[in-house]
């Protein structure tokens, strides 16, 4: 499975310490940027993963940021992205099965790396229910962005 991910600098540090973690568990990651901790603007970053996600070129992304927040209403703005904020390993486990959600938003200051490690994880091995309501529910979603 290939994984798309980027930060900003707030998310610096979490991003390297789940690049590794990835690696480790056999995914290809392509890292999309930012590359050390001088101040930048977390949207270049959410949207570079978003698109490569969007585009096929990658299966699923991650992005972080301080909080999570300002990355994931980044990434969201590229059509047939569902990026999701989990502080929780239930959130990454529903936020797949129901919302079928592509990109996984991660906050710094809110999780730390063991936590990140077991969400990410979830996130990456829970596939879509299928369920009908879900993917009604899911179109739904995509016919807002027309």
């Amino acid at each position: 499975m290939k994984i798309a991910i980027g930060c900003d600098h707030g998310g610096y540090d979490l991003k390297m310490q789940v690049i590794e973690h990835l690696k480790e568990e056999g995914y290809e990651v392509k890292d999309f940027g930012c590359h050390d901790k001088e101040s930048c603007d977390y949207p270049v970053y959410g949207h570079a993963v978003a698109k490569s996600v969007a585009s096929g070129e990658s299966d699923r992304g991650i992005v972080i940021c301080t909080t999570g927040i300002g990355i994931s209403i980044a990434a969201n703005k590229v059509p047939g992205i569902r990026a999701a904020i989990c502080t929780n390993e239930l959130m990454a486990k529903m936020t797949r099965l129901h919302n079928n959600a592509n990109v996984l938003a991660l906050g710094a200051n809110v999780v730390g790396p063991g936590l990140a490690f077991e969400i990410t994880d979830t996130f990456l091995s829970t596939e879509f229910s299928e369920g009908e309501r879900h993917i009604r529910r899911i179109n739904a979603i995509e016919d807002l962005n027309v």
